[in-house]
């Protein structure tokens, strides 16, 4: 009878010990996010050569600089950029003290709930949007109105915080490559100050690790204390040529591996290729409609051209499925 109990405690013993090793073992399983397949296993090899010392493509530490753009890469973009859903909301409370807004385009659509027809004169009225709602301010003001903006708005589909329109498997793979030794940054054609207040938060990657268009900024006395005055008018635009310009001026040191989703990424995986050793050049496709949006080279924000597509496969860059590769799009999804 005792050695049957011996017996029976030494085989719970055992069970437990495997389901303990199991959990161990998945939770350490790299992208869980990630469908098995040559995609994943194109990401989990590149980390493998460039961090196994002895390796020909061994990387120091130092040098393992990885670039993700932001927007349709770590989180969605459609309806429209959600910058632009931010300008819209300041339009709004800006109004009232702007009278010519009134029958001043792009403002005058905007005011009547005409979105399409604010947008119809393309990249300059965005751009004379986004001037006129983010200047006029502290830099710390500015913080502090899209800190409030981010901690309430929703997407108008998912009736989720924007926070939460976030990719989980990119959140996972920013994770990955940084347990093996990477510093990620974001390079993104979105405001840098847009982007910093909460980026730590949302993806592990601080302020001074994000590249992004700016406005210009001037320095001044306010009340016996220095503030930085946000001015209207563009300082930097940093979508497609400018990405690497942006690149060199911010971190110093070209990428090994960079993502994107879209024809402004093109020249950053360029310029992150045209260096020596391992690269790694990836591009994410939404191809989801069912789980996210399905958009490509007819959609006018975050265009993925018919010339993007052949370059990838001309270059043997990666595009990434979203419908194929992804067991899960957003975060607190059940796969």
């Amino acid at each position: 009878m005792k050695t049957r109990r011996i017996q029976n405690l030494l085989a719970a013993a055992l069970v437990g010990a495997l389901i303990f090793t199991t959990t161990i073992a998945h939770a350490q399983e790299p992208l869980p996010s990630w469908n098995d397949g040559p995609t994943k296993q194109s990401i989990t090899d590149f980390v493998a050569k460039v961090t196994k010392e002895g390796s020909p493509d061994f990387v120091p530490v130092a040098e393992r600089i990885a670039t993700f753009d932001n927007d349709g890469t770590l989180w969605c973009e459609q309806p429209m950029y959600f910058q632009l859903f931010f300008a819209l909301d300041r339009v709004k409370t800006l109004a009232p003290q702007h009278p010519e807004w009134k029958t001043k385009e792009p403002f005058a659509s905007l005011l009547k709930g005409d979105v399409k027809g604010a947008l119809a004169g393309g990249e300059h009225a965005i751009l004379e949007i986004i001037v006129a709602t983010h200047a006029g301010m502290t830099t710390a003001e500015f913080e502090k109105i899209v800190a409030d903006w981010i901690a309430t708005a929703k997407h108008p589909k998912f009736k989720r915080p924007y926070t939460e329109c976030i990719y989980q498997p990119m959140v996972e793979l920013l994770a990955y490559l940084r347990a093996n030794g990477f510093k990620t940054f974001i390079v993104s054609g979105g405001g840098i100050e847009f982007m910093r207040p909460w980026t730590e938060k949302v993806y592990g990657i601080p302020p001074e690790q994000v590249v992004g268009s700016s406005i210009k900024t001037k320095y001044e006395m306010r009340d016996g204390k220095p503030v930085l005055m946000r001015l209207p008018e563009m300082n930097f635009i940093d979508d497609k040529a400018g990405k690497p310009v942006g690149i060199n001026s911010h971190i110093g040191r070209r990428p090994i591996a960079a993502f994107g989703n879209s024809d402004g990424d093109q020249q950053m995986l360029e310029w992150t290729q045209a260096g020596s050793g391992a690269r790694l050049m990836m591009l994410v496709h939404h191809d989801d409609a069912a789980r996210e949006f399905a958009y490509g080279a007819e959609s006018k924000i975050g265009t993925f051209s018919d010339a993007l597509m052949a370059e990838t496969k001309h270059e043997g860059w990666t595009v990434i499925s979203m419908k194929d590769d992804w067991k899960t799009i957003f975060p607190l999804e059940k796969n």
